[in-house]
């Protein structure tokens, strides 16, 4: 979810230096006082401005409690999953104030809400509790307002987004020592960098509750933060400089995610989303196989937390500079962000799916209510936010305008070229209401970033499609026929970029989601052996997490932008000893064109209640180099009926074996001819770039047999013929290589 250090090599786009934003405050705001400050809004109430230390009760318009506390340091209090009605705070030397509190589906507030007009540089808007958010407007360079109406897109997010100056100078200063700290993180490069120089789009840079200069707590994609989104966007698209009155959503990985949740809101003013390096679900990425993610997923909690510190003492480094600048809405913004909840607290203790935390913030249920034209697209070896994120397209089936794009490659390459292309159509299709155009500034845009982040050559931008349509409603249809529901670039990191370059050879289009595959099943043989046909007799190893690396790329775990370099340094090791089995096929006969959603089903007895267990497919060339294609994981007592994962309920194996499926998605990958596919079982741990797995010590004394007349692997194959890329070991992105070894039971 970070693109950290992109922009930091970028000195070559001509840029001026911001303009100081001014401050839009909301007319409700006054300066603190002694008198206490409530509200309420979507299932939550607050109170600030209170002595510290004092006794508070939230009662309900019958009379009974509905919550109570002490408030904070800083004089707050918060009380959450409220059911709509009137509630009235009471305590010590509060004056009882009574607050409306609603739900998700309750009707929209009064249009007067939407009302306040905003100007370039920071405002604050207003959200229907009362608490208002950071947003910043950027136009193209050297635009101002009045010279609009400007197509214009919302990019939403809680990291550094609403800082108020220039991304590209602030990451220019910071490659010669001299940072900015109220310059945007490079990683809304989308919104504050992109769509307005290259496109020539006005961005709104809106910032999350509970982070930055914006107030409220720090919910994580809670039912509040999806509302914020609805209320910015009613706010945004009434102003008379928006083009058509309507917006669209753009952003990568955190600015991505939230948009599933805005448009599942379905917000009138909302014009298409064009989310890139999403998730299909919070619980899939902190809890893959239904075991926490250590690695990416805990460090970038973390970031959360310390983000949502108040300021100026904590929290984001534009915080301190604008209050020490005197920005009193900023500083009085802090005052409920000590109400925050820990997240890590909220995963200890809850960890089944069906918990309300992972409910209440459920992407499919959000995706299944959008309805404006999507624009998808992500990497099938996401090292960040993970490869489940195709698994949201058969939530979004029910909506004829989805696009999605699937890359092999990591989590910044759906920024890759051959997307940012059809990205632009898109937008200026949808959003602008315009017969699509190449920008100027595509090109050397294009010869700035992709060296920047891959440390590849620079490469161009293709031209957009279309451009010769003689009107909107031409280009629009023509994208819609001339444009599939998805596309998929294969052997990316084997192209015209050079080895390991961003850039795919050749791609495949289809009708949906997972594609044309149909399910081609080998068994784990005797031997080691992948075969076509049940086999016989058992194997036993010794999974121990402990024996290697706990992933391929050490680095990543600070550097998350050192997956991306063309040729990454992996530390890459196969289970030693018995720790690990590997099954092997014979060469194939014929190519193997695979897309979709793949598994390796085990019947499994173990010496221990509870097992956890990784499945890795490869491909083994007939040079003897090995390469990684995907990997799933699973705990057993998540097995469900052991067929498909239920992670709404525990179980210990039961005596005897036990059937598990553990799926691997997606699958994406052209197997040649005369190579020979792989499957390897372990410990979780060791096979992926950023993720680490919290899988119990074993020490190497637990013991798992596995029946090998009931373990198979299911293949997603679309055909038997196709284009395998030919690319030297470790050119292709996010897919990391060694020289082959047999396990020890011979696969």
């Amino acid at each position: 979810m970070r693109i950290g250090g992109l922009l930091g090599k970028i000195a070559v786009i001509g840029v001026t230096a911001a303009t100081a934003a001014t401050v839009l405050a909301p007319s409700s705001w006054a300066a603190p006082s002694h008198s206490a400050k409530v509200g309420g809004g979507v299932e939550q109430a607050y109170i600030t401005d209170t002595r510290p230390g004092t006794a508070l009760t939230l009662v309900a318009s019958d009379g009974s409690t509905a919550g109570s506390g002490v408030s904070d340091r800083l004089g707050s209090l918060l009380v959450r999953h409220l059911s709509p009605g009137s509630y009235t705070w009471r305590g010590a030397g509060v004056s009882p104030r009574s607050v409306r509190v609603t739900a998700v589906d309750s009707p929209p507030p009064n249009p007067s809400l939407y009302r306040q007009k905003m100007h370039e540089g920071l405002n604050y808007i207003r959200m229907r509790d009362g608490v208002t958010l950071a947003a910043t407007v950027r136009l193209p360079y050297g635009k101002k307002l009045s010279d609009g109406p400007f197509p214009t897109v919302v990019e939403y997010s809680g990291y550094q987004n609403a800082a108020p100056n220039d991304l590209v100078v602030g990451a220019v200063g910071d490659k010669v020592g001299a940072p900015d700290p109220q310059a945007p993180a490079s990683s809304v490069i989308v919104g504050a960098t992109l769509a307005p120089q290259m496109l020539g789009f006005a961005t709104i840079s809106l910032q999350m509750r509970g982070s930055g200069c914006s107030g409220g707590d720090f919910g994580l994609f809670d039912h509040v933060m999806a509302m914020d989104g609805y209320d910015a966007i009613e706010t945004i698209g009434r102003q008379g400089w928006v083009k058509n009155n309507k917006v669209g959503m753009v952003g990568i990985s955190f600015s991505g995610i939230t948009q599933m949740y805005t448009a599942g809101t379905r917000p009138p003013h909302l014009a298409a989303i064009a989310p890139m390096s999403t998730t299909d679900d919070l619980y899939s990425t902190g809890r893959p196989g239904g075991i926490f993610n250590k690695g990416f997923a805990k460090s970038w909690l973390q970031e959360r937390v310390d983000d949502a510190k108040p300021g100026p003492s904590g929290g984001q480094p534009w915080v301190k500079a604008r209050i020490d600048g005197g920005d009193r809405v900023c500083a009085a913004n802090q005052k409920l962000r000590l109400q925050t909840q820990d997240p890590f607290t909220l995963i200890d203790q809850n960890p089944l799916a069906s918990a309300q935390v992972y409910q209440e913030r459920s992407i499919p249920e959000w995706a299944s209510k959008i309805d404006v034209p999507v624009f998808l697209s992500g990497a099938a070896q996401d090292e960040q936010t993970g490869p489940t994120w195709v698994d949201v397209l058969g939530d979004l089936k029910h909506n004829p305008k989805v696009w999605a794009n699937i890359i092999n490659g990591r989590h910044f390459d759906s920024l890759g070229p051959q997307i940012l292309s059809r990205w632009a159509e898109f937008l200026q299709i949808f959003v602008a209401g315009e017969v699509p155009h190449t920008p100027p500034a595509m090109a050397p845009l294009g010869l700035a970033v992709y060296p920047a982040a891959t440390n590849a050559p620079g490469q161009p931008i293709p031209p957009v499609r279309f451009a010769d349509s003689p009107n909107l409603k031409t280009a629009k249809s023509r994208f819609i026929t001339g444009t599939p529901r998805v596309r998929a670039l294969f052997g990316n990191g084997a192209g015209s970029a050079g080895s390991g370059g961003l850039s795919s050879p050749w791609q495949k289009s289809f009708g949906s989601w997972p594609g044309d595959a149909g399910a081609e099943r080998l068994y784990l043989s005797g031997h080691g052996k992948l075969s076509p046909t049940a086999g016989d007799g058992q194997v036993a190893f010794r999974p121990n997490p402990a024996n290697r690396p706990l992933n391929t790329l050490p680095e990543a775990s600070v550097d998350t932008a050192a997956a991306w370099a063309t040729h990454p340094d992996y530390d890459w090791k196969q289970a030693p000893g018995r720790s690990g089995l590997g099954f092997i096929s014979t060469p194939l006969t014929s190519d193997r064109l695979m897309l979709g959603d793949g598994s390796v089903t085990l019947r499994v007895k173990s010496t221990a209640p509870t097992t956890d267990l990784q499945v890795t497919l490869t491909e083994v060339s007939a040079s003897g180099h090995e390469t990684a294609i995907g990997t799933g994981v699973l705990r057993s007592s998540y097995r469900g009926d052991g067929a498909t994962p239920d992670y709404t309920r525990s179980l210990p194996l039961s005596a005897g074996f036990n059937d598990m499926t553990i799926p691997i998605h997606p699958v994406m990958h052209s197997f040649a001819k005369g190579s020979r596919i792989r499957v390897m079982v372990s410990a979780p741990g060791g096979d992926l770039a950023s993720w680490q797995f919290d899988t119990a010590r074993t020490g190497g004394k637990v013991v798992d047999t596995i029946d090998l007349s009931r373990s198979f692997v299911t293949l997603p194959v679309v055909s038997h013929s196709g284009m395998p890329v030919k690319a030297a070991c470790g050119s292709l992105r996010g897919q990391q290589c060694r020289v082959y070894h047999r396990a020890f039971n011979g696969g």
